[in-house]
């Protein structure tokens, strides 16, 4: 299959360009570079260096499925800049949407888990709820063919470590590497569903591949979650490295856990618990 990955050169992204070459298919990342890195392109891939409002010029390959990746992925620096969050996150969701319609092409959304949380506590919650919407919209009125991927806390290879956009694992690993105390937002006893990255590919292969059609979306969690204090003796555990609580920040949730099976169920999909493999193993 000629296979779109919007923001390619991400985390996710790399990772899922990786299982596509694997699995022998043509693939063409569109990715500006905001937060995809060079130093994650993959051999025999096309990279498109461009924005996501532009595929209908970047993108003139015929394609038969796209995941569409591309998004500013973080609660915290959505507050700085809400309009271009906004541009990315749902009016650029749109422009694929409408490419898609155009050219009769599958689209696998990259959802979030926020979706289950009250979308006026931050603007990437709002935006990424904003988006689906745009992708159900598409789906009802125009059958366009636009399946809902809601990711949990993902972490694993080629997490970013640098900068504003890491997630907890990804800064927690750049303080150890700095020889820095690890900071934990509130009290640390806000739960997390931590999903390797691996599993969230493997689910988003078998959305993209399966003739399946959800009336929602997929959630693609483990199904189990920790304190942010329990991953923090985890690593503690293994670095022996203090931490210091910062003040709660807006936007921070309380709780993520997947509750709803049909992954599982509906497409075989099975997600592993190994954050502490994985932590033992850094």
């Amino acid at each position: 299959m000629n296979i779109l990955v919007t923001g390619g050169a991400g985390f996710v992204g790399t990772n899922l360009i990786k299982r596509l070459l694997h699995d022998n298919h043509t693939v063409i990342s569109l990715d500006n570079y905001d937060s995809g890195l060079v130093e994650n392109e993959q051999p025999n891939t096309q990279y498109i260096n461009g924005d996501i409002a532009d595929i209908n010029t970047l993108v003139d390959q015929n394609i038969d499925l796209c995941f569409h990746l591309a998004a500013l992925s973080r609660i915290q620096p959505s507050f700085t800049n809400p309009v271009e969050t906004f541009r990315v996150n749902t009016f650029g969701t749109g422009v694929v949407c409408e490419w898609a319609r155009t050219h009769h092409v599958k689209v696998v959304y990259a959802g979030s888990s926020s979706r289950w949380h009250n979308p006026y506590q931050s603007p990437y919650a709002m935006y990424k709820y904003l988006g689906e919407e745009v992708c159900k919209m598409y789906r009802t009125i125009y059958n366009t063919h636009v399946e809902i991927a809601r990711f949990y806390n993902v972490y694993g290879p080629h997490e970013i470590v640098d900068g504003d956009w890491a997630a907890v694992i990804g800064v927690w690993r750049r303080q150890v590497r700095d020889g820095l105390p690890i900071t934990i937002v509130g009290d640390g006893e806000q739960r997390r569903d931590f999903t390797h990255v691996e599993d969230i590919v493997d689910g988003l292969i078998r959305i993209g591949m399966s003739t399946e059609r959800h009336e929602d979306g997929w959630e693609l969690g483990t199904g189990k979650n920790y304190t942010i204090n329990e991953v923090y003796q985890m690593f503690k555990n293994k670095f022996n490295i203090d931490c210091i609580h910062l003040p709660d920040q807006l936007g921070n949730y309380r709780k993520t856990l997947r509750e709803n099976d049909d992954a599982v169920n509906r497409l075989g999909w099975h997600p592993r618990n190994i954050l502490q493999d994985y932590i033992d193993n850094l």
